[in-house]
């Protein structure tokens, strides 16, 4: 017996300790053979061997499971010990992380606006109708209301649909001009395609002053600085259309910086590219927020249209997929 407990102290790993209790409870082990012979011990001693070979049994079991423990521990330790890494080791061969393109375009814009002393404004993600709509001249009737645009809750509010009502929040807040502001942020719309996700970024701005002094011909002066700042020497265009919120209101395209304007299947062969909206502020919103004898113009434009522009990439989703093929090369 005491031979036995030396064995098992003296064990210097775990293959060694299963050795031995192999030895000692396996089909064949000792403990196993001692028990085999109750069936060959006269009754009345039967009992005493039993208790006596139990207490032996369960002596042993103590002793290896207490040696296997100490051993499991020393075995941790020492695989701790060599997988140790010293975090305060500089890594010459640590790659170089980069801003997502969404993010980098995103930058550079509000950058510029900034040198032209622009604020930056934010609001809530999840919005108020009066916001949204009302107070932007959207009447109940207009169709960016339904519901296959508009991400509506149960209790009346909705994730909002553009960063004008930042806008609407902002000239409250002041109560009065001058504003000059932009609004760059997060938003959402039931759409899913090669150009649309459901959730974007979007960087809308205003600019509104006593009197009638701010005209379109400020408008046009300020975006095309800008288009030409972002992509160089384009050609612009101001298209007539129409927005609720402006009156006038006008589409920006530039010639395509694909072809040069010559025409091809980005472009769809007309020479031109869409890259953003804007107008005179109509006097309705005005209106909304209590501001008289004003003046104003306002704009709005996709981050990722600018992004999929300038880095050519053809299908939007990708930039939401997480793909480190993608990602990468913008380090």
């Amino acid at each position: 017996m005491e031979e036995l407990k030396s064995r098992i102290n003296a064990s210097a790993n775990l293959a060694e300790l299963d050795k031995i209790r192999v030895e000692l409870f396996g089909k064949k082990g000792l403990i196993t053979a001692e028990f085999a012979k109750l069936k060959e011990i006269a009754a009345d001693k039967k009992k005493e061997f039993a208790e006596n070979l139990n207490k032996k049994r369960d002596l042993l079991n103590e002793l290896i499971n207490a040696k296997k423990s100490e051993l499991e521990r020393e075995f941790l330790k020492e695989k701790m010990k060599k997988e140790a890494i010293d975090v305060t080791l500089f890594n010459e061969h640590s790659k170089k992380g980069a801003a997502h393109p969404i993010m980098d375009t995103m930058d550079r814009i509000i950058d510029y606006f900034l040198a032209q002393n622009f604020s930056i404004e934010s609001g809530p993600l999840v919005e108020e109708d009066f916001y949204n709509f009302e107070a932007l001249n959207l009447p109940p009737y207009h169709p960016a209301r339904d519901m296959q645009d508009t991400f509506y809750m149960s209790t009346g509010e909705l994730l909002r649909t553009h960063t004008s009502p930042v806008q609407i929040r902002t000239m409250l807040k002041a109560g009065k001009p001058p504003i000059r502001m932009i609004a760059p942020g997060s938003v959402f719309r039931r759409d899913m395609d090669l150009t649309h996700t459901p959730m974007f970024h979007q960087i809308e701005g205003l600019v509104v002053e006593e009197g009638d002094v701010v005209n379109f011909a400020n408008l046009k002066s300020i975006l095309e600085d800008f288009l030409h700042y972002m992509f160089g020497d384009v050609k612009i265009r101001f298209r007539p259309s129409f927005f609720p919120f402006t009156e006038p209101s006008t589409e920006v395209d530039i010639s395509c910086i694909f072809c040069g304007g010559h025409g091809c299947r980005v472009c769809k062969q007309t020479g031109w590219l869409e890259v953003l909206g804007s107008g005179v502020v109509d006097p309705n919103v005005f209106k909304a927020v209590g501001y008289k004898n004003v003046s104003g113009y306002a704009f709005g434009l996709g981050i990722e249209r600018f992004a999929m522009l300038i880095h050519q990439i053809p299908d939007l989703r990708s930039m939401f997929e997480g793909d480190i093929r993608l990602l990468e090369q913008f380090r």
